[in-house]
C-alpha cells in the first residue's frame, strides 16, 4: 500500500502523534494525503439521471447498410464494437429507489473505428416539450418541490402536474409515463429509444431521417404498481442487482438495434412532423428493420470510475450520421458539454477511460486541468509549416465528417411550427393501442398521481386536457379521485381519434412472452419433497428460468438424505421480489408458516399481482389463511414431480390477467 504519490506505507491504522495518547502531528504526511482525497471524493451528482447503472458490452452488426449510411461499423455484417450502456431514473438523486414511476434513461456509448457515438436515449420514445427552451422548467418542476424538499424520485405532486397540465404538448408523454413502461421489472425487459430524428448519411451524401430503437430479446415486462411500492421498501436497489446477477451469472441481456428509416419526401405527407420530440412513427406505418444486436457481458470494476464519472453528449456523433433540426435535440447539443465540465471539473474529460475514445484521436486542443496527455511535437497549431511530427494533424476533406448539405431559409423569429399543433391524436392511438389490463393501470396511474396534488384547480385542468385524449380516460380517472369531469379543454388542433391502432405500443400485445431470465421463488422448508423441487428446478432451467429457494429462516433445509442452502429468508424475500412463486415446504413447517404473517403476505400477494403459485397438498392451510382457496383459479395450481412442468410451461405467461383482483 503506498500514498497517492507512490510511497510505501508501514502503516495504515494510526496517525502519527507524539506519544501513546498526544496531539497528531502536522507533518503526518500520510494521513493528510488520506484525508484530503476523502474530502474530494464526491463530484456533482447529474441534475437528471442522477440513479443510473452501467456495465460494458458490444454491438455486432447484423446487416451492413452502405446504401444508408457511410458509418464504418455498418459497412460489414459481424463488426463488433465496443459499448458502454448506462441505464437511469430520471427525477430521483444518486440514493432514491429504482421502482420510482419514472422515464427510464437507455444511453449507449460506442467506441467506433471513427469516434465516439453516444445513442442517449429513453426507454420511451417520446418526450414532455418540444423545444429544448422548457426543459429547465420541465425539470424544476418534476424535482422536489423548492419550499419544501420533497418528493424525491416522484412525479405525484403538485409543480409537476401543474406544469404539465399547463403543457398540452406534454399529454403524449404523461400517457407513456402512466402506463407499464414506466415501472419495468428490469432493464433486461424494457425497449429503448433514440427519443429524437437523426440522419443517416451515405458516401455520396445522399441522407434520410432515422429512427433508433432497442428490442429487448428477452421480451418486455413491467411490475404492478402495488409491486414497485414494496420492492422499492423491500429491494431498493433491485433493478441494480438484477443487472449484476444476470450478467455474472451467463444470462447475458440483449437488445436487437434497430432503425425506422424515412425518405422527406414521404415524412412530408404524414400529418405530424417528424422532427417533433413528442410524435413517434407508429411501427405499422414504417417497420422497424433489425441491424445489430447489443450484448451486455461485463460489470463495471468501479462504479465511480465508470459509471458515474462516464459523459454521453448527443453530439458525439461519427461520419455517417449527422442531426435534424428537431428543437429538443439542437438544445440537446449545445447543452450536454456544459454539463460535463460543471460535473467532471475539466474540458478533459474524454481522458476518463470510461469516456476515452478507442480510435487514433489528434488535435490541438492543449492544457487545462486534468491534463494527461503527453502531447508531441513543436507546433500546437494549425496551419503551420513543420514537417514530419513537428506539423502535426490535418483535416481530410474526404474521410472526415461531413455535414449534410442543406438549404436553410425563412425569418429569424421566436416561433412554435403549425405542424407541431396537435397534441392530443398521438395520444389517443396510445391509449386505444394499450389491452383492457394496461388501460385499468393508466386511469389508476392517473388517479393516484393528481390524488396526491393538494390544488383541486390542478387536477381539474388535468382532467380537462384528457378529455381530448379520450372522454372515457377522463370519466375513469374523475370517478376515481371523486371530482366531476370538466369538459375538455381548448385545443390548438382538433384532435384525431380514428389513427389506427398500433399494437407494438403495448407490452401486452408485443409476442415475446417468456420465462426466460426471469426468477422462480420457490417457499421449502425441513421436509419439501425432494423429487419435486428437483423436478422443478429442472423444468426452469430448460426455461431459461433462475430458481430462488426461500427458507423460514436462512440456515439451510434439511430433504430426505441432504440439506440445502436456501437464497433467502422468508422475511427477507417478499414474493414481489420473483415472477412466479411455488409453495413446497414440508408438512409440519406448513402448519407453522400458515401462522405467520410473512408467509401469508407472501402467498397473498402473489395472488393479488396475478401471479402464477403452484403448490403442494401441505400447504392448504397456508393458503386459506391468506385468503387464498385452493385452485381459486387456474393460475393457482397443484402439482407434483410430473406435473411441476406444466406450471413453469404456463407461467411463461408471467401473469394470469383473467384473475380479477380489487384493489
Amino acid at each position: 500500500m503506498t500514498t497517492s504519490t507512490g510511497a510505501p506505507l508501514s502503516d495504515d491504522q494510526n496517525s502519527l502523534r507524539v506519544g501513546d495518547r498526544g496531539p497528531t502531528l502536522l507533518e503526518d504526511f500520510v494521513l493528510r494525503d488520506k484525508i484530503f482525497h476523502f474530502d474530494h471524493e464526491r463530484i456533482p451528482e447529474r441534475v437528471v439521471h442522477a440513479r443510473g447503472y452501467g456495465a460494458h458490452g458490444y454491438l455486432e452488426t447484423l446487416e451492413a447498410i452502405p446504401e444508408l449510411t457511410r458509418a464504418a461499423l455498418f459497412q460489414k455484417a459481424g463488426t463488433r464494437t465496443e459499448a458502454f450502456v448506462r441505464f437511469s431514473t430520471v427525477a430521483g438523486n444518486l440514493g432514491s429507489a429504482d421502482l420510482a414511476r419514472d422515464v427510464r434513461g437507455f444511453a449507449v456509448k460506442l467506441y467506433t473505428s471513427e469516434g465516439n457515438w453516444d445513442i442517449v436515449g429513453n426507454n420511451i420514445p417520446v418526450f414532455f416539450i418540444q423545444d429544448a427552451m422548457k426543459f429547465p422548467d420541465l425539470v424544476h418542476a418534476v424535482k422536489e418541490e423548492q419550499d419544501r424538499g420533497w418528493p424525491q424520485a416522484a412525479s405525484a405532486h403538485d409543480t409537476f402536474w401543474d406544469f404539465v397540465s399547463l403543457m398540452p404538448e406534454s399529454t403524449h408523454m404523461l400517457m407513456w409515463q402512466m402506463s407499464d413502461r414506466a415501472i419495468p421489472r428490469s432493464f433486461r425487459f424494457m425497449e429503448g429509444f433514440g427519443v429524437h430524428t437523426f440522419r443517416f448519411v451515405n458516401a455520396a451524401g445522399e441522407s434520410h431521417f432515422v429512427k433508433f430503437h432497442w428490442k429487448p430479446r428477452q421480451g418486455m415486462q413491467s411490475v404492478a404498481w402495488d409491486e414497485a411500492v414494496k420492492i422499492n421498501g423491500a429491494d431498493p436497489d433491485f433493478h441494480r442487482r438484477d443487472l449484476w446477477h444476470a450478467i455474472q451469472s451467463g444470462d447475458l441481456p440483449q437488445w436487437d438495434l434497430g432503425v425506422q428509416v424515412v425518405d422527406e419526401e414521404f415524412a412530408d405527407t404524414w400529418d405530424f412532423d417528424i422532427l417533433d420530440p413528442t410524435k413517434l412513427i407508429p411501427e405499422e406505418l414504417v417497420p422497424v428493420r433489425v441491424i445489430a444486436r447489443l450484448t451486455l457481458d461485463r460489470v463495471v470494476d468501479n462504479v465511480f470510475a465508470e459509471t458515474e464519472q462516464v459523459a454521453f453528449c448527443t453530439q458525439n456523433i461519427v461520419p455517417g450520421v449527422d442531426f435534424t433540426n428537431d428543437p429538443l435535440l439542437q438544445g440537446r447539443n449545445f447543452s450536454y458539454l456544459d454539463t460535463q465540465l460543471k460535473r467532471l471539473g475539466s474540458t478533459n474529460f474524454t481522458h476518463l477511460p470510461v469516456n476515452a475514445p478507442r480510435c487514433p484521436v489528434a488535435h490541438f486542443q492543449r492544457d487545462g486541468h486534468m491534463q494527461t496527455q503527453l502531447q508531441r511535437g513543436r507546433a500546437n497549431y494549425e496551419p503551420n509549416s513543420f514537417t514530419g511530427e513537428d506539423r502535426g494533424p490535418r483535416a481530410d476533406r474526404h474521410s472526415g465528417f461531413r455535414t449534410v448539405e442543406r438549404a436553410e431559409s425563412g425569418d429569424t423569429r421566436r416561433v412554435r411550427a403549425e405542424s407541431f399543433a396537435d397534441h392530443y391524436s398521438q395520444a389517443n392511438l396510445f391509449w386505444r393501442s394499450q389491452t383492457d389490463v394496461e388501460q385499468d393501470h393508466i386511469a389508476s396511474a392517473f388517479a393516484f398521481e393528481l390524488g396526491k396534488c393538494e390544488m383541486p384547480t390542478i387536477r381539474t385542468r388535468m382532467l380537462a386536457n384528457l378529455g381530448n385524449v379520450d372522454a372515457t380516460l377522463a370519466e375513469r380517472v374523475a370517478a376515481k379521485l371523486g371530482m366531476p369531469c370538466p369538459s375538455p379543454s381548448a385545443a390548438a388542433q382538433p384532435p384525431r381519434h380514428d389513427l389506427p391502432e398500433s399494437p407494438a405500443l403495448s407490452i401486452l400485445r408485443t409476442p415475446g412472452a417468456s420465462l426466460a431470465g426471469r426468477t422462480i421463488g420457490v417457499l421449502v422448508s425441513d421436509g419439501t419433497d425432494p423429487a419435486l423441487l428437483e423436478a422443478l428446478e429442472s423444468a426452469a432451467a430448460s426455461a431459461g428460468a433462475r430458481v430462488e429457494l426461500i427458507g423460514p429462516t436462512a440456515g439451510p433445509v434439511k430433504l430426505k438424505r441432504s440439506k440445502r442452502a436456501v437464497h433467502h429468508a422468508l422475511a427477507a424475500a417478499p414474493s414481489v421480489l420473483f415472477d412466479a412463486v411455488a409453495l413446497l415446504p414440508g408438512p409440519t413447517a406448513a402448519a407453522e408458516l400458515a401462522e405467520r404473517k410473512s408467509a401469508k403476505d407472501f402467498v397473498a400477494d402473489a395472488f393479488g399481482h396475478q401471479k402464477f403459485i403452484a403448490h403442494n397438498e401441505a400447504v392448504e392451510a397456508l393458503l386459506e389463511a391468506a385468503g387464498v382457496s385452493p385452485g381459486a383459479d387456474d393460475g393457482v395450481v397443484s402439482v407434483d414431480a410430473d406435473t411441476v412442468g406444466d406450471f413453469v410451461d404456463r407461467a411463461a405467461e408471467l401473469r394470469h390477467w383473467a384473475r380479477v383482483v380489487r384493489p
